[in-house]
């Protein structure tokens, strides 16, 4: 698929689960149950061990499912390229970094990039970003969102940090485009809980009244 393609199909499935664990054998788990959950955006940060791998394996397991996988934590132009390379449909940043945006321009494939100020924002998007992560959102708040929304209404935001069960309808009224969840899915004692916290998310989505 082109970056346009897999851009557009991020912005209609709206949630992006992120991996992040120490505990690399527990990452096959975490990803079959955030699919079972209905999850079909899923990226597996730099930080966890063996992501370049379990990119390569969970793209092949579940390309029939039509499920993407990235790569996030995405934080220079060498992870880029290596995660690209391993096979990542998509990155995802919590920096600005328009190197970044250069490797991925030339793989094309598109990238949420991390933005908190105006000035980061419009350098995101003039050099590429397909999607803005509001990163950290929930330190930032609902009122930071508003104020940076007004201004740069054409920007498809996904808010990432701090957005839970109890808060997301508030940010979707907002107007954020998505959402990036990485404990709010992951984190449960139970081995059943990933899929059962993906379903309730999955239902907020498609339940909501999105403005964009």
């Amino acid at each position: 698929m082109k970056r346009e393609e897999i851009a557009a199909i991020i912005k209609q499935e709206r949630l992006i689960a992120i991996v992040r664990t120490k505990e690399q054998e527990k990452v096959p788990e975490i990803i079959e149950n955030l699919v079972q959950g209905g999850i079909k955006v899923i990226e597996i940060t730099s930080n966890t061990p063996g992501f370049l791998h379990h990119i390569q394996q969970a793209k092949k397991q579940y390309a029939s499912q039509d499920v993407l996988i990235g790569a996030g934590t995405v934080i220079n132009s060498d992870i880029a390229e290596k995660a690209i390379t391993s096979g990542a449909q998509f990155l995802v940043t919590p920096n600005t970094n328009t190197e970044v945006l250069a490797v991925a321009k030339k793989y094309n494939v598109p990238v949420a990039m991390g933005a908190i100020t105006p000035t980061e924002i419009c350098t995101a998007v003039a050099c590429g970003a397909d999607i803005v992560k509001l990163f950290p959102a929930g330190n930032l708040g609902i009122s930071y969102f508003k104020s940076v929304k007004s201004p740069l209404d054409d920007v498809a935001f996904f808010a990432v940090g701090g957005i839970d069960l109890s808060n997301a309808e508030e940010w979707i009224l907002a107007g954020v485009s998505g959402f990036g969840l990485g404990s709010a899915l992951t984190k449960s004692k139970e081995v059943d809980g990933v899929k059962a916290n993906a379903e309730q998310f999955v239902k907020i989505k498609n339940e909501s009244k999105w403005i964009n």
